[in-house]
């Protein structure tokens, strides 16, 4: 008998030592490492950037190439976005997937800022993307929920309210001083968490402030804040340069270059071959560089560079482009496209496409800055710095001196001209800088009226460019009472209503 009471108590003590050494670190052995509850900022960093630029790629793709006249689709059907003519519908994509990424980084603005992931490096890059993002946003929209957006989680916020444009803005300059800041400590990051710049944070640095010229520059006619923006503009470029590096080179834009490894592969590649090459290229896109000689569509003249580096098809083996904005009944033929392919070097494939900010276009903000007068410098140098590093991004190779490229295309900076003149000289080169951008040619055009876009007869909204995205018809529903206060202090929900940087 107390042999059997020994055997139950020796099973009992190792039963009891098992199921111990079995619960010991628990939480720790049966984590896994790549699905962590508590993500770090390096884990979150590139799927957000990679989010952000795919929303933004595939609207510029469908949305602003129509609208500025880059593709014009050959349909007769209602709602064709080239005819400023385009559904409610449209609105939920961007408004959703932007509002989705802001999650993201302000998680990573949260976790960097605590004490167990504590790094200044990535709080200020989290803040230039919302900067970035929010930016965007209200441009499309207008009036947006902003101070008290994505809350939900938190906070259980469901129905934020909407934010005054001016002030989005004011905080959002406030964002990027901060960011600025915080970045001159040079704190180390993970370069393999960085898409962008692989870990240079003083690369982040001067894209911080350079979009900070791209916003000031977009709320400079606006009566109110125009003198305190260009007194900025000129303290960011000359008082104050060495505090607010900006973008000096191709090599410090601001792209995520799609590699095809991993969660780097273009969000082109998610459009079907036949959808990419369905519209046709516009007559306004392709004729000027057809004038010019332009070597990235590799006509065969001097400065050829043997590469069609845009991918652009010819018809019957010349560059030919459709009239935008053409009536319905026209009979028109789709001409030149771009081409559409997996397996060959074409912009569904090409590592330039996700495109943030480029060199070119700082080139282009201060070109214009100097032309008003607002900072010292040469406007036809920048403009011509401008010229040719639109160029040489997409073709690093191309060596013709940008004087004698700008001579024979007839295209040299003309001192003697208006400011009205200088503007259509500048923003017609900064319309192909920013090309593939997100929305940042509407966003231009609808600041500056340039370039000057022929208008077709089959235009709708009185022929006047669109000044908004309309919001998401579910925001009605879901958050009714903000949504009213909105529309009742910007103006009507239509795709007329200008926001706030449009109005005097």
């Amino acid at each position: 008998m107390k042999q059997i009471i020994v055997k139950i108590t020796g099973a009992v003590l190792l039963a009891g030592m098992l199921l111990s050494s079995c619960t010991k670190n628990f939480e720790d052995i049966n984590t896994d490492p790549n699905n962590t509850p508590n993500a770090a900022p390096k884990q979150l960093l590139a799927p957000a950037l990679v989010g952000a630029l795919t929303y933004g790629m595939l609207r510029n793709r469908n949305f602003n190439n129509e609208l500025m006249q880059v593709t014009v689709n050959t349909s007769d059907a209602e709602g064709q976005v080239f005819r400023y003519d385009y559904r409610a519908n449209w609105a939920d994509y961007l408004y959703n997937g932007w509002y989705s990424e802001l999650t993201n980084f302000k998680d990573i603005y949260k976790i960097a800022s605590g004490e167990l992931a504590y790094n200044k490096s990535y709080m200020g890059i989290a803040l230039i993307c919302q900067s970035w993002i929010y930016s965007m946003l209200t441009d499309t929209y207008g009036d947006i929920p902003y101070f008290h957006s994505n809350e939900a989680k938190d906070s259980s916020n469901y129905e934020p309210a909407f934010d005054k444009q001016k002030d989005i803005y004011a905080d959002i300059f406030r964002k990027l001083d901060t960011a600025n800041t915080l970045l001159t400590t040079g704190t180390a990051i993970d370069s393999a968490s960085d898409p962008v710049y692989r870990g240079s944070v003083a690369k982040w640095r001067k894209f911080g402030n350079s979009l900070y010229l791209r916003l000031l520059l977009r709320v400079s006619g606006k009566a109110e804040v125009a003198q305190s923006s260009i007194a900025k503009i000129k303290d960011i470029v000359e008082v104050n340069a060495a505090k607010y590096p900006i973008i000096a080179n191709n090599d410090e834009s601001a792209i995520l270059h799609w590699t095809g490894a991993g969660p780097y592969v273009s969000p082109y590649l998610s459009v079907r071959e036949q959808d990419f090459r369905a519209p046709g290229i516009a007559s306004f896109f392709i004729d000027h560089l057809v004038s010019w000689n332009d070597p990235r569509i590799d006509i065969p003249t001097y400065g050829s560079s043997g590469v069609n580096r845009w991918a652009i098809s010819p018809a019957a083996g010349i560059y030919a482009g459709i009239p935008s904005g053409y009536a319905p009944g026209s009979g028109v033929v789709k001409k030149s496209y771009f081409l559409s392919t997996t397996s060959a070097a074409t912009l569904m494939t090409d590592p330039l496409t996700g495109m943030m900010m480029n060199y070119a276009e700082v080139q282009f903000i201060l070109a214009e800055a100097a032309a008003k007068g607002w900072i010292s410098g040469s406007a036809e140098t920048y403009y011509n710095n401008g010229v040719q590093n639109s160029i040489t991004l997409w073709l690093p190779q191309w060596k013709l001196a940008i004087a004698d490229y700008l001579s024979a295309a007839d295209i040299q900076w003309n001192e003697a001209g208006t400011v009205e003149d200088k503007m259509e000289q500048i923003h017609l080169q900064k319309y192909y800088a920013l090309f593939l951008e997100d929305l940042e040619q509407w966003f231009e055009y609808r600041r500056t009226g340039h370039p000057v876009l022929p208008k077709g007869p089959g235009l709708r909204n009185n022929g006047i460019m669109p000044a908004r995205m309309t919001y998401p018809v579910y925001v009605q529903s879901t958050n009714p009472t903000n949504y009213k206060i909105a529309v009742a202090a910007q103006g009507p929900d239509v795709i007329s209503t200008q926001v706030w940087w449009q109005k005097p």
